[in-house]
């Protein structure tokens, strides 16, 4: 196992009589892609409103790079390093493509309303370094000749790569992705594939909610596997294939 970037220990979560999740625990490593699975209502996406500070646990607690985020609000643990993309898609769409990216920017580094009416030199200086770093984003995800379009006329794939970008624009070292390519085509879906490529190349560590088996084979390190809010497998995506338990709570389903 490489270094830990994210640790999640024994995470328990209720909601009234209900246990969302009960003592889940696993770790994502350095540069490492790890895909969590499971059948619908297992947990997956409360796991992560919880690593992002939507939700208190019951029970456990997050760790980002050594550091306990548990009980820190959402804006403060995407400023220790931590980036989401949500299952549904929210972007400002009255706002264009690259000023989706500037925002989030400037979330990341704070506005001084002092220097936003000065000018100073060195606030301009960072206004261009920002933009520069936005223009490379978007030539990641190929949306660099959408810039200037608003986001509500993008396509639902386009608007997916761009939160994806968006979501980078904050700097984390890690990045959790909900379903990434759910609902995508073929042609978007590979665009978003070869994405997450480059960002392992590049030394992110990538957490994934995913259904598509295809995907988490093409590229995940390790998955984690959930049912009924329990962990009850993780391995490397071979493992998982032929794991019983798994066959039976989730790829089985899938099958029929």
């Amino acid at each position: 196992m490489k270094e830990a970037m994210l640790n999640v220990r024994g995470i328990s979560k209720d909601f009234g009589g209900l246990k969302a999740l009960n003592n889940v625990s696993f770790e994502v490593g350095e540069r490492e892609v790890v895909g969590l699975i499971g059948p619908n209502g297992s947990g997956k996406t409360t796991l992560f409103e919880i690593i992002n500070g939507f939700y208190l646990p019951s029970h456990g607690s997050v760790e980002c790079c050594g550091q306990r985020i548990t009980g820190l609000l959402p804006h403060e643990i995407a400023r220790r390093g931590i980036g989401r993309t949500f299952q549904i898609v929210r972007l400002f769409p009255k706002l264009t493509v690259l000023e989706n990216l500037l925002v989030a920017e400037q979330h990341l580094k704070g506005e001084l309303l002092l220097h936003a009416l000065l000018k100073l030199r060195h606030v301009e200086a960072e206004d261009r370094a920002n933009k520069e770093k936005a223009l490379k984003l978007l030539e990641l995800v190929e949306l660099g000749h959408k810039k200037n379009e608003l986001a509500e006329n993008l396509s639902y794939g386009q608007q997916k790569l761009l939160e994806i970008a968006r979501a980078l624009a904050l700097e984390p070292r890690i990045l959790l992705l909900d379903e990434p390519d759910a609902g995508l085509n073929p042609t978007i879906a590979r665009k978003v594939f070869n994405v997450v490529k480059e960002l392992k190349k590049e030394g992110k560590s990538v957490l994934m909610i995913e259904h598509d088996m295809e995907t988490v084979m093409g590229l995940c390190d390790r998955v984690v596997v959930l049912d009924f809010g329990e962990k009850i497998a993780e391995g490397t995506p071979k493992e998982i294939q032929a794991n019983e338990k798994v066959l039976e709570a989730y790829l089985g389903k899938v099958k029929k």
